[in-house]
């Protein structure tokens, strides 16, 4: 019976012999034999205890200079336990993968054993799945863009002390809120399975635009050399709401659907009264970016209602275990405010402050209008959705 025989000549185990030798037995079948030769002073020694780790027979070699290695049967049964961690397309996503896939590449060939211990929380694909996740990925990747090259800086010059303290004012109170928009998605994120990558590569990139976010409004808060706003205590405490809230399809309902949805009012009302470019401007890419927080919000929580009849209860039952929280609040912060009716009206005169007010009476409705329309797209009736709606947050987010 002939017998293959490998050369490693100068190369060791310390230098990737192994991979040759690897090689060369794959190509064997379980107890046929190699004749392994070589010139390294420690083969014999390297070579015995690789045969030893990979259950492979070791001997020396009785009619000349080398080595026996035959392979072993062990060897050939160590993927054999293995099974595929699904498809590597999102089409077949198992509803719960098994906790010990851990890590592991969807669709990767994984080893059996290992840690069973559930290291992430939220690994039911109804609780964090929809099927627009890919899409809303792609578009946001390439809908990425750079602070310094997509805003002209120089076009906030010249506005009037009043009114550039409206605007900065107003950012302030937008920073405050993407730092909650920030770090609600980056919470949820370390808990998504692996498995699930293109709602925790969704998640990433909504964090990445929530810093964005908070770049441009800071920085246009200071062009001018201003110092930033107010902060009041309602406002901050309505957020808190948002970053204590555990459950995966609650946060995406009060942050995107309700919270993000009204700011897509707010930022749309800003892009129409800004009074400078500059201002115009991070409104109108920081709505692009909202836009797709929200529609991943509603596309996810579609797709739970229609395997969960009871998610509409849950729904509502946290939009008024908010309203209670913060019912003692006192909403929207009165700076914040009267900002918005500075920067509607354009000027000081009392027709101008009328229509200033009747604006910022008019983006009320509008976000009141926005939220009614996405608790319909949910399932809610005209009527509860009327009541959900009033019930939320008089912070706008």
């Amino acid at each position: 019976m002939r017998i293959e025989r490998l050369d490693l000549e100068r190369l060791g185990f310390l230098s990737g012999a192994h991979l040759l030798l690897d090689r060369a037995l794959r190509a064997l079948e379980p107890g046929a034999a190699l004749h392994v030769v070589g010139s390294d002073p420690a083969l014999g020694v390297h070579l015995r205890g690789w045969c030893r780790a990979h259950a492979h027979g070791f001997a020396e070699h009785a009619a000349g200079p080398g080595y026996l290695v035959t392979r072993g049967r062990a060897d050939l049964d160590r993927w054999t336990a293995a099974e595929r961690a699904g498809d590597p397309s999102p089409r077949g996503l198992l509803r719960t993968p098994p906790a010990h896939w851990g890590l592991a590449a969807r669709g990767a060939l994984v080893e059996a054993g290992g840690s069973d211990t559930r290291r992430f929380h939220f690994d039911d694909r109804d609780v964090v799945w929809a099927d627009l996740a890919p899409r809303l990925y792609a578009h946001a990747t390439a809908a990425q863009w750079d602070p310094a090259t997509a805003v002209d800086w120089s076009g906030a010059d010249g506005l009037a002390p009043d009114i550039e303290a409206a605007v900065v004012q107003v950012m302030t109170y937008l920073v405050e809120n993407e730092q909650a928009a920030l770090v609600v998605p980056a919470r949820l994120l370390a808990r998504v399975h692996p498995y699930f990558h293109e709602v925790q590569q969704l998640l990433a990139v909504q964090a990445a635009d929530e810093a964005r976010h908070m770049e441009v409004f800071t920085r246009r808060a200071l062009l001018n050399g201003s110092q930033l706003g107010t902060s009041a205590v309602a406002g901050r405490e309505s957020l808190n709401t948002l970053l204590d809230e555990p459950d995966f399809s609650l946060a995406s309902f009060l942050l995107s659907v309700l919270g993000e949805g009204s700011f897509l009012s707010l930022l749309s009302f800003l892009d129409e009264h800004a009074p400078d470019p500059v201002t115009r401007q991070v409104t109108r890419l920081a709505r692009v970016d909202e836009a797709r927080h929200v529609a991943f919000g509603v596309a996810h929580l579609e797709h739970q209602a229609m395997l969960d009849p009871a998610l509409r209860g849950k729904l509502r039952a946290a939009v008024e275990r908010r309203h209670d929280a913060l019912a003692d609040g006192e909403g929207l912060n009165a700076d914040v405010f009267d900002a918005l009716v500075v920067l509607a009206a354009g000027s000081w005169t009392p027709a101008a402050i009328a229509r200033g007010h009747a604006a910022v009476t008019e983006l009320y409705r509008a976000m009141d209008e926005g939220r009614r329309q996405r608790l319909s797209r949910l399932g809610f009736p005209d009527d509860e959705a009327k009541e959900l709606s009033a019930l939320h947050t008089r912070n706008f987010m």
